[in-house]
């Protein structure tokens, strides 16, 4: 079998995919990703043939824009994206699906890979990575996955919520897919978001860290998290510093923008509460305010290896940052900006391992008051019990899933 995963996100949404191909690799299948240029280098390195997809996300308006200062895009801007992301998959995932017998698709943006599955007469499979992605009358969508969204009041008709939703989905993309389809003979469908996720979607999200609301909803296949082994020894310089003092605080937005003073803050609040710091740069770059030994800025390392020696984990809240902190016991503080990181705030909070910060740019008074709770001794053996219980082996389950799934046609 020949597997087609496509993506288009930052690192959160092709890393999970890139766990499931390597895990079916090991089961001797072929596998191809489709993900954008940003990480054709990585997957390349990894023996993954990969096609590239869109433009540059990095340099991206929505990427690069400083959580502080939120990109605006004009209706007619949005238009023009919709517009070109759409053609664009039709042709890039049409490419890259040739030959093969199955296409995963994850994120919501996907909307042209289930119809190539369709024309190509080969089974389809959405995959959300946070249960809020997917409708249910327990929870509402996240927000518009812009920074600067906030979720719905908790007052609010999650039905009507999830209706919303189902028009703004078709009212972008309606048109522009039915045109696409009728082009290779496909009828039109009345309902963008409901086709793009089908009626039976997947979930890779952990089960005790992101449950599906409805235990006993069979619509919904909840596999556990895509977690991409990571065997990387530290950076000698990480080490060293590692060892030279107690366990530091670790700060880091990911693929998120940042407000050129957040550095600041995250160092003014390590250091009022008697602790050193390790700053990742992201793609935001953050960087250092001094040349003190208290203090060290890091690349890309392995956050598996070294979340397991912090006192705390400051991040944005994306699903495989939040997943790999809880797996290591580390106590979090999540700021979360947009989309589903609400939802992984809530749930740090909501299983007492860590404290929500209000979402958007913090103060070194709102970031110290976050970090004084989830540095207390029940937060941190809180979440030490809670990494128990937290799965490593969602990408096989899924893997064995497909290749059962496929032999036996019943997707």
């Amino acid at each position: 079998m020949r597997v087609l995963l496509s993506t288009i996100g930052s690192r959160g949404d092709v890393q999970p995919l890139v766990a499931l191909a390597l895990q079916l690799k090991a089961l001797g299948q072929e596998v191809h990703l489709c993900a954008p240029p940003d990480f054709r280098d990585w997957i390349d390195s990894l023996g993954i043939p990969v096609t590239p997809i869109g433009p540059e996300l990095r340099k991206s308006a929505l990427f690069s824009a400083p959580l502080a200062a939120p990109a605006q895009f004009s209706p007619r801007r949005r238009r023009q994206l919709a517009e070109a992301t759409v053609a664009t998959q039709f042709e890039t995932i049409a490419a890259a699906a040739q030959g093969c017998g199955i296409i995963v698709a994850a994120t919501a943006l996907q909307i042209a890979a289930r119809s190539l599955a369709e024309m190509m007469k080969i089974p389809y499979v959405f995959v959300a990575y946070c249960p809020t992605v997917l409708p249910s009358p327990h929870h509402a969508p996240p927000p518009f996955p812009l920074p600067g969204q906030v979720p719905a009041p908790a007052t609010a008709d999650n039905r009507e919520l999830w209706a919303g939703n189902a028009r703004r989905f078709h009212e972008t993309f309606g048109s522009l897919l039915n045109s696409h389809r009728a082009s290779v003979g496909l009828a039109p469908v009345s309902d963008i978001r409901s086709h793009i996720f089908t009626d039976r979607p997947w979930l890779a999200a952990d089960p005790t860290l992101g449950p599906w609301p409805d235990p006993a909803d069979p619509t919904v296949f909840q596999t556990g998290a895509w977690i991409l082994p990571d065997e990387r020894p530290l950076p000698s310089e990480l080490e060293t510093f590692l060892q030279a003092g107690d366990p530091p605080i670790y700060f880091g937005f990911g693929s998120m923008g940042a407000p050129q003073n957040l550095n600041q803050v995250m160092i003014q609040t390590a250091r009022a509460l008697g602790r050193r710091a390790i700053v990742s740069r992201g793609w935001a770059g953050l960087s250092l305010v001094d040349d003190e030994a208290d203090c060290l800025a890091v690349g890309e390392v392995n956050q598996q290896a070294l979340f397991a020696r912090v006192a705390a984990v400051v991040h944005h809240g994306g699903a495989g940052t939040t997943t790999v902190a809880a797996r290591a016991g580390a106590p979090q503080v999540v700021i979360p900006q947009l989309y589903d990181q609400h939802y992984w705030a809530r749930q740090i909070h909501h299983l007492g391992i860590g404290t929500a910060h209000a979402p958007g740019t913090p103060t070194t008074e709102s970031l110290t008051t976050a970090l004084k709770h989830t540095l207390r001794p029940d937060v941190a053996a809180r979440a030490r019990s809670i990494a128990t219980a937290v799965r490593s082996d969602g990408a096989q389950a899924a893997a064995q899933c497909l290749i059962a799934a496929e032999t036996h046609s019943s997707f």
